[in-house]
């Protein structure tokens, strides 16, 4: 199998949308708020149907149709229009629980490791306001309901505190996480902030283009393609890991390159292929089953006006497939 780890994305929006947001998450969402007022809406929506699974027992007996079907039905209620989406490193039976720590899991032996970026893009156009207070969210969530270990979680984020979530420090978290995951091991990667999309530079784009994530430092280092999340994360990440990611911003749907999908639009009931990935590029064919990190995100300088498309909190135009901010 191309892909060694068993590899779960729960994404808020296809490659086409844009993510929606919302402004006060304790007036909109039952969740948590550990510091501030707005969070993503696909942030929200999750840590909803999580804590309501988690008070009323029902931990390891929710099934990820289920999960999906009820995050867009909290999404629907507070009038947003983004569709969650799971995609899979390979077929999952989504009438099978959901769960971020299977059952298998052994603490003596193994260790619950995340990875959580939320940026808002601080003093820069298009900033963003609560991607921090997703981060802390789901943080809480981890710890406090999964029995993640605080020494095991790293942070970045642009607050002063915190490791600044610039392109080299994204990339040498996941570098890092890969490196000191082995099987057995759950592995949480969440990301808030914006996520864009560039014209396709190696052709395995069947729409032209790759979607992105924007580190804080876009501007000067450029951004993060899927081609090298899949290969970065996904590719080397340890046979045996079993890892989840939220990815809340802007055309994520395939942000990892993953090949199996489930979209919570009441038309679908199991898994399908993922039309999106060029299965006929040559990492599908194994060629590239055993390499590790060192498909490193090359430096993209943005066009003199690049649109940057914002997910996590206080996206412009969520409805809108074309733009949600212009940032000169």
């Amino acid at each position: 199998k191309a892909i060694p780890a068993q590899v779960r994305m729960i994404s808020g929006s296809h490659d086409a949308q844009t993510s929606a947001d919302v402004s006060n998450i304790n007036s909109q969402f039952q969740l948590p708020d550990p510091a501030g007022k707005s969070g993503g809406a696909c942030t929200a929506s999750l840590l909803e149907v999580l804590y309501d699974i988690h008070n009323n027992g029902l931990d390891g007996k929710v099934s990820w149709v289920d999960l999906l079907r009820d995050m867009r039905d909290v999404l629907e209620d507070k009038g947003y229009e983004q569709i969650p989406q799971l995609t899979s490193s390979r077929m999952i039976d989504v009438s099978h629980p959901f769960a971020i720590t299977p059952s298998s899991f052994d603490s003596s032996k193994n260790k619950k490791r995340a990875v959580l970026i939320g940026i808002n893009y601080t003093g820069q156009s298009g900033e963003l306001s609560g991607c921090h207070n997703d981060v802390k969210n789901i943080s809480k969530y981890l710890r406090e309901v999964q029995g993640f270990k605080k020494e095991n979680v790293t942070i970045l984020m642009d607050d002063g505190q915190h490791k600044e979530p610039t392109k080299a420090n994204i990339i040498a978290s996941y570098k890092k996480l890969v490196k000191d995951c082995k099987s057995g091991d759950v592995v949480f990667c969440h990301y808030s902030g914006h996520g864009g999309r560039l014209p396709d530079d190696n052709g395995d784009e069947d729409d032209g283009h790759d979607e992105t994530l924007i580190p804080v430092d876009f501007e000067k280092n450029g951004q993060i393609r899927d081609d090298d999340l899949l290969n970065m994360l996904v590719n080397p990440m340890p046979k045996g890991v079993t890892m989840t990611c939220l990815m809340d911003c802007c055309h994520s749907g395939t942000v990892l390159d993953l090949p199996y999908r489930f979209t919570a639009d009441g038309d679908l009931e199991e898994m399908e292929m993922n039309e999106r990935v060029d299965f006929s590029d040559e990492f599908w064919s194994g060629f590239f089953a055993t390499a590790a990190v060192a498909a490193v995100a090359s430096k993209v300088d943005p066009p003199a006006e690049m649109m940057i498309l914002g997910g996590g909190p206080n996206a412009i135009h969520e409805y809108s497939d074309t733009a949600c901010c212009v940032i000169a």
